[in-house]
């Protein structure tokens, strides 16, 4: 049985989105980048774990892997007697993150215009589930 090509194919790779960075695409630190993206001048480590809903120790790791890459800034100091660590978005974080969020934009209008078209009701033409 011959397989019928999908018309209008486009470009090889066209849904693959390479851009969609996997260490930015995990759950948690996107929560992270988003949270400090909408707070510009950072946010304290607390804060940030509330705003994430994340342990201690796993907002701890995630802020070190971001770290690591370059994508976040951290300062550790003193408030009072107490110990407080500031996490902000680096300037190539913020340039990553918005290239990040562009391939996502990508995804979610082809997703959305797909989303939109009405489907047939029979079996497909190409025969493939008869």
């Amino acid at each position: 049985m011959a397989r019928n090509k999908p018309q209008n194919i486009g470009q090889p790779g066209r849904f693959a989105y390479q851009g969609l960075d996997r260490l930015i695409h995990e759950k948690a630190r996107l929560s992270i980048l988003s949270s400090l993206a909408a707070h510009g001048d950072g946010l304290v480590f607390s804060d940030l774990k509330t705003l994430c809903a994340l342990t201690d120790g796993n907002l701890s790791r995630q802020i070190t892997q971001l770290q690591e890459a370059g994508l976040v800034e951290v300062w550790k100091g003193h408030k009072g007697n107490r110990p407080q660590t500031l996490v902000r978005l680096s300037a190539q974080g913020q340039k990553r993150f918005l290239e990040y969020l562009g391939v996502l934009e990508g995804v979610l209008h082809d997703a959305s215009s797909t989303a939109r078209r009405p489907t047939a009701a029979a079996a497909p033409a190409n025969g493939l589930l008869a």
